[in-house]
């Protein structure tokens, strides 16, 4: 049984992010602690305030950069950072909770803005027994 857990690859002056988890839905959730971990120490993010995202797409790839971008579009319109995620994925259609807070600059220390999810490197997949959901993000 794979071990839940996120990572970044080096791509060019962008990043990628990668989940890896036993479930397609727990690689979403990695990813998207990986997402946010480009930006800040998730650890220093408190899961205070839940947000509800959905998103619907005809494939996982482009779901997971869909629910990539949503993540940054409620970064960006709440002022949040998110430390924890809830992903359900059935029909195409994702639903998830993240919790989070309002940026603290001066405690989160945010190193970059993630302007979005591209398509380079997209890739939903299982890899040797876990599911795998990668892609790069234009920082």
């Amino acid at each position: 049984m794979a071990t839940a857990r996120w990572e970044h690859f080096a791509h060019e002056a962008d990043m990628g992010v990668r989940g890896i988890g036993a479930t397609k839905e727990e690689a979403f959730a990695q990813a998207a602690l990986a997402l946010m971990a480009v930006i800040t120490d998730p650890v220093t993010v408190a899961a205070n305030e839940a947000v509800t995202i959905e998103c619907q797409a005809p494939d996982d790839e482009l779901l997971f950069a869909d629910w990539l971008n949503a993540l940054v579009y409620e970064m960006a319109t709440r002022k949040m950072l998110f430390s924890r995620f809830e992903v359900r994925i059935a029909n195409g259609a994702l639903t998830a909770t993240a919790w989070g807070e309002r940026t603290d600059p001066a405690r989160h220390r945010p190193a970059v803005e993630i302007k979005g999810a591209t398509y380079t490197a997209l890739k939903v997949a299982r890899e040797n027994g876990a599911w795998v959901a990668q892609t790069v993000v234009d920082v």
